[in-house]
């Protein structure tokens, strides 16, 4: 299966951080609009697409749409702007980086620290906190107040890029999901499926996972699905218990992570359907980071059975993330083929 770059970079490179979803939520709906039968968008801000199936029950795919970012909360006399993360960030990761800071225009920024030459030998030691960095975006004060209001979002400045076999670059956490989801979608336009699907573009899921909490609740799915990556940690210096995944093995079926544990019954069951289709695919337990598989799973009456599709992903909340190309191919192919088959296993403990 061909990757459509194009696509994908287009997808990768929209912004939308988690609460600021409003561009990245515009393109899926373009994208997917003629290939659904109805399209909600509700009060948090997620798309929820909908194919109605032959039998009344339903299923609920779960991809988040935000990306991690920042939100503007001081600018000093100089001009320099400090911020809030709205997602996990490894501070070391932030050192020589651009941004753009999305005020009444777009700004481009820097990531700015105290420079090494005047950092004392304590200093160098202990590392780098969120709160020794300031964003520059060259300019003074009385020139930007106006533009860049308290409360503006920021998003990371990097292109996606094909480095060998893989898709390299910024917010692949988790855009490369939402490609996926889109492209399953577009998949399965002319195909019978045996129950109603809810495709859930969510927002906010890097703050806490809140847009699959309120879209769970409303739609009371039967069956569920999280879309997301996983850490691959298949660098030098891991231990083979530390790997997670790892890129190039195929899709992930999700075992367990720190907030849900997946349905045995679902796991067993994209099991078999990834070896009768011949789809590669790899375990995950991650011991730490939760998706919207757990949401999915428990926030409606009685629960859902859910699983998790995952996509192994090296360096993870950074702006150089890697997903390999065949593992992406995997997971819309496994996806796909799991929601069309959901009738044929029987379920019963």
């Amino acid at each position: 299966m061909k990757i459509n770059i194009k696509k994908l970079k287009k997808i990768v490179t929209t912004p939308g951080t988690s609460g600021f979803e409003t561009k990245i939520r515009n393109l899926i709906i373009e994208d997917i609009k003629e290939v659904v039968d109805e399209i909600i968008i509700d009060n948090i801000g997620n798309v929820i697409a909908i194919r109605k199936g032959k039998a009344d029950k339903k299923i609920m795919v779960g991809s988040h749409m935000d990306e991690i970012g920042f939100i503007v909360n001081y600018i000093d006399d100089e001009g320099f702007i400090r911020f809030h993360p709205l997602g996990g960030f490894d501070p070391k990761t932030l050192t020589a980086q651009r941004v753009i800071v999305h005020g009444k225009k777009n700004f481009i920024g820097v990531m700015g620290t105290k420079p090494i030459h005047l950092m004392k030998a304590d200093e160098r030691k202990k590392g780098l906190e969120l709160t020794d960095f300031f964003i520059d975006v060259g300019l003074p004060k009385d020139e930007i107040e106006d533009l860049i209001p308290i409360g503006s979002p920021v998003t990371r400045e990097r292109e996606i890029i094909e480095m060998g076999n893989c898709i390299n670059g910024k917010s692949l956490d988790n855009r490369i999901s939402v490609f996926v989801l889109i492209e399953t979608l577009h998949n399965l336009k002319d195909k019978e499926l045996p129950y109603d699907l809810f495709a859930v573009f969510t927002a906010q899921e890097e703050v806490g996972i809140r847009g699959a909490q309120v879209s769970s609740l409303s739609i009371e799915p039967d069956f569920g699905f999280g879309l997301d990556t996983t850490i691959a940690f298949d660098t030098p210096g891991a231990k083979p218990q530390e790997k997670v995944t790892e890129l190039g093995k195929g899709c992930a079926i999700k075992i367990m992570d720190s907030s849900a544990i997946a349905d045995y019954r679902m796991v067993t069951y994209l099991k078999s359907i990834a070896d009768k289709n011949k789809i590669s695919w790899q375990p995950e337990l991650l011991p730490a980071g939760g998706t919207d598989t757990a949401n999915i799973q428990r926030m409606n009456p009685g629960g859902a059975i859910t699983g998790a599709i995952s996509l192994p992903t090296r360096y993870i909340h950074s702006s150089i993330e890697s997903v390999h190309k065949n593992d992406v191919a995997a997971a819309i192919n496994l996806l796909g083929k799991a929601i069309l088959g959901l009738d044929n296993f029987n379920y019963e403990y």
